[in-house]
């Protein structure tokens, strides 16, 4: 058993997100063979993802506020407190938080064989795509 050591709040990247977003690392891996990472993801009002993918797909676990996630299709589906959003392996799409209240979730998602393919980033998500619903 292992207590794990508690890893600072970092703040994301304006190059991946819009806005004022916060990441918390829950857990990574230990040894090579194993894969799952997780972190708790905070967004102010309107801050949102760029589009982006991941390899083996990823699952968000909203605890507070009402995530918005996009897929290029123009759909944008909200979920609540208690609700989790699968994205299979390859999507592209985009998660947030509405414009007026922060949101917060789990993401948990496998590393790719190489981890520099775990997540592809791709452009930012216009606030035409983000006012779609």
């Amino acid at each position: 058993m292992n207590v794990e050591p508690r890893v600072p709040t970092v703040k994301n990247p304006p190059e991946q997100f819009t806005g004022d977003v916060w990441f918390d690392p829950i857990f990574a891996p230990h040894d090579a063979d194993q894969r799952m990472s997780g972190g708790l993801v905070r967004f102010a009002p309107g801050a949102r993802t760029a589009w982006h993918s991941h390899a083996r797909g990823q699952y968000l676990r909203v605890t507070e506020g009402t995530a918005l996630i996009g897929t290029r299709d123009g759909t944008v589906v909200e979920a609540l407190p208690g609700q989790t959003v699968y994205t299979p392996p390859g999507e592209e799409h985009w998660h947030g938080a509405t414009e007026d209240c922060f949101m917060q979730h789990l993401a948990l998602l496998e590393g790719a064989d190489d981890p520099t393919e775990t997540t592809t980033w791709l452009e930012h998500v216009t606030d035409a795509e983000y006012g779609r619903r």
